[in-house]
């Protein structure tokens, strides 16, 4: 769907969406479908397809067309059950909605992992993804043909083999690209109809790209207007223009504690030689930003879960001016080099305290300058509204 800051619904066209964020976050989970309701007459919908038919149909996909108008994903949406029309229309009609994107939302195993995955239509599902995961036809071709896409930190770091094939909820499922989504939390993307063989719940995501308005007043405009239970996750935010990013012009009280900075730091080496874990948050193994939570947490900050949200937790302050307890960030990602996708905590003396990689565990090393995203002061009061 698309619309104006004007609310004329005659000239909403629709699009199909899916997505994690944060921005998904580790706020949305998976929700398990109760009920199915009649697809809205202007929103293209996946019809159901009989399981036995889905292999056949995957080795004859139809060719995915060409990539359209990128839209940038600015909210993603999870209900309890499938959107309705007069669900998508009361969000269409909300102030600066451009366009609208549905989706498959759950969490599935994958080579023993949980993975947040999406089964979406890879044809218009594309033009929410970053440009150089947008632009690959054969990307998305492959998904189309019954392929998973994992997200690059998945595979990479969580190591799953390109190209391998991997346990799925319904049989064996081949890795057929690394293709970063952008949407945080969400790591792993197949096609509408291997969600149908997966039983993944029908048309409950819903990615809403609004680049123009205020990202956290959409989101409350959004939560008002769906039913309870409805979760909302930020994604590329858009937000006012701060007034200033220098800590040292930030109100007292606004950073953590001398206290609490030795707490962190305190628990987070007592975990040294834990092994990594893709998606573990402890507290026997991690991942990187799995670390960060648990380890801030035992000081009493409440960190967000995933990198990108972490990278929004305080503002950022030159390398040179790093103190212990501030969080170094990178960007690693080929496949969205815009995307925050590893973090680890500054130790002094130029070393970090890092859960590496899949095969290594947590340790101190060299702060490595390649990639170097920047490095950001932990607030708690503004981590812990991170959404």
């Amino acid at each position: 769907m698309k619309t104006r800051k004007r609310r004329d619904l005659s000239r909403l066209i629709p699009f199909i969406v899916v997505t994690l964020v944060a921005v998904l976050t580790t706020d949305v989970l998976v929700l398990v479908q109760t009920g199915e309701q009649a697809p809205p007459a202007d929103v293209v919908r996946a019809r159901p397809v009989p399981e036995q038919t889905l292999l056949a149909q995957a080795r004859t996909a139809q060719p995915v067309s060409p990539l359209g108008k990128l839209h940038k994903p600015n909210l993603f949406v999870l209900t309890r059950k499938p959107f309705t029309e007069e669900l998508l229309r009361k969000v269409a009609k909300l102030r600066g909605v451009r366009a609208l994107e549905l989706a498959d939302a759950a969490s599935i195993s994958l080579d023993g992992k949980r993975v947040q995955t999406l089964a979406v239509n890879p044809s218009t599902f594309r033009s929410y993804t970053p440009k150089v995961t947008a632009s690959s036809d054969a990307l998305w071709q492959n998904v189309a043909s019954g392929d998973v896409a994992v997200s690059f930190v998945l595979g990479n770091d969580g190591g799953l083999a390109l190209h391998s094939r991997v346990s799925g909820p319904a049989g064996p499922l081949r890795i057929g690209a690394y293709a970063t989504t952008g949407f945080g939390a969400v790591d792993a993307v197949v096609s509408k109809e291997t969600g149908r063989r997966l039983r993944l719940p029908r048309d409950n995501a819903l990615i809403v790209s609004a680049p123009s308005t205020n990202s956290d007043a959409l989101r409350r405009a959004i939560l008002a207007a769906m039913p309870k239970g409805t979760q909302v996750a930020t994604v590329n935010p858009v937000q006012p223009r701060a007034q200033t990013a220098n800590p040292q012009k930030w109100p007292s009280g606004s950073f953590m504690t001398v206290e609490q900075l030795t707490a962190a730091l305190k628990a987070a080496v007592s975990k040294l030689g834990r092994p990594y874990v893709w998606g573990a948050e402890g507290p026997d193994t991690f991942d990187c930003s799995g670390l960060v939570q648990w380890a801030y947490a035992q000081a009493g900050v409440r960190m967000p879960r995933v990198t990108h949200q972490q990278w929004v937790a305080g503002p950022q302050v030159p390398l040179a001016q790093a103190q212990p307890g501030d969080l170094i960030f990178w960007r690693n990602d080929p496949t969205n080099p815009a995307y925050i996708s590893h973090v680890a905590i500054y130790w002094g003396d130029g070393k970090v305290l890092q859960a590496p990689r899949t095969g290594d565990v947590v340790k101190i090393s060299p702060l490595n300058t390649r990639n170097l995203a920047g490095v950001v002061r932990v607030s708690p009061v503004v981590a812990a509204r991170v959404r």
